[in-house]
């Protein structure tokens, strides 16, 4: 059993935000460093002390120092760039989502499964204080039976960059996929997606996609459950919000309106004025190494001016990062599946791919494909 993981962070950007936590996490050794702009790589790699620095990605993989590359590039580069490591024998740590296309997600967990090495998709929400306040409830058997879940991620992406005009809001969509599948450690088997409204035409021809809002019915595998999940990116008025709610039996948790305000808890059978209380959700550093507690609740590499502004519209993803680094690395040094695995991952991401697919197709239900599937 390997007792310390050599780990590269490709791409600087959002992928900044992790140096510091790998560099403390007491089983991490944050080896190199890898990005396009050398001016911007030397900066970094000076400020923490990375002494291998790559500005091909390439030449990274060929770097035999290195067990796993954590990958935080532009979307369209996430599918290739894993199967690219993974053919490389590297571990792969992916920031979301796994990949643009169906048949990418197959070929990743294709790998994963012939090579023996691990894959793990880095989806914030899981892993953030507000959803593990919820796991720890249905874990505990305090909601009851869970009967329907809910969530949405609502974001003015006007301005920025490359890819994103009029990006397909289900493409980007493991950020409200992710919690409802994860709270069971569910599989979605089918969905079903409705498109709404319009943006503007230029916007349009980027992607040939039509819609403001996209609303998805996901129906689980081997289970009474259903979940729906909706999101915007462009032309509907709404603060940035990554929302995720469940329905028990006995109890029920809903996300503000509001970024900022406490989660509501609905106890079932009270007297009806005394059944909603607003709860200040815990943090759950706890679970963590003492070296990378602090990374729950507060900015991690530079003060508030230099965060990347997922972060801070994210609301600090809920302190997620340092769950993500400690969930990838423990799962390599143990010699375990982490969560979510390729597999996993790809039925979280085909959610997304599928249901613009079944958009443009008026709401037909479209089953995701078995590669995604447990035993």
């Amino acid at each position: 059993m390997k007792t310390k993981i050599n780990i590269a962070i490709v791409g600087l950007g959002f992928g900044a935000e992790f140096i510091p936590i790998y560099k403390k996490h007491p089983s991490a050794n944050l080896l190199a460093v890898c990005q396009r702009s050398a001016s911007k790589l030397n900066e970094l790699a000076d400020a923490f002390d990375i002494e291998k620095r790559y500005t091909s990605y390439d030449e990274l993989l060929k770097d035999t120092d290195i067990d796993a590359v954590h990958i935080n590039t532009p979307i369209p580069d996430h599918g290739e760039q894993s199967i690219k490591a993974l053919k490389a024998g590297k571990h792969v740590a992916c920031t979301v989502p796994m990949a643009t296309t169906v048949e990418e997600c197959e070929e990743i967990v294709r790998l994963t499964q012939e090579t023996g090495l691990t894959y793990m998709m880095m989806e914030t929400v899981v892993y953030a204080r507000e959803f593990l306040y919820m796991k720890e409830l249905s874990d505990n058997g305090d909601l009851g039976k869970v009967q329907f879940l809910k969530a949405s991620h609502q974001q003015d992406m006007d301005g920025w960059p490359n890819y994103w005009p009029g990006l397909p809001p289900m493409h980007y969509a493991t950020h409200c996929v992710g919690p409802v599948l994860a709270l069971t450690r569910g599989e979605a088997e089918y969905v079903s997606c409705f498109g709404s409204g319009t943006i503007r035409e230029e916007l349009i021809k980027e992607y040939d996609s039509p819609y403001a809002v996209e609303t998805t019915h996901i129906k689980f595998r081997n289970s009474d459950l259903s979940a729906q999940v909706y999101r915007s990116l462009f032309d509907v008025a709404r603060q940035y919000r990554e929302s995720f709610e469940v329905y028990g039996s006995k109890k029920s948790v809903e996300w503000p309106l509001i970024e900022g305000k406490p989660l509501v808890v609905h106890t079932a059978k009270k007297p009806e004025p005394e059944i909603p209380e607003e709860v200040e959700c815990p943090d759950f550093a706890k679970l963590l190494p003492k070296e990378i507690r602090h990374f729950t609740t507060q900015g991690v590499y530079d003060e508030d001016e230099h965060q990347h502004l997922s972060f801070t519209q994210g609301a600090g993803h809920g302190g997620s990062h340092p769950h993500l680094v400690h969930e990838f690395v423990d799962a390599l040094v143990n010699t375990r599946e982490p969560y979510p695995n390729a597999r996993q991952s790809a039925n979280m991401t085909c959610v997304g791919i599928l249901a613009h697919e079944s958009a443009l197709r008026g709401g037909e239900i479209i089953r995701l494909p078995e590669f995604t599937f447990g035993s």
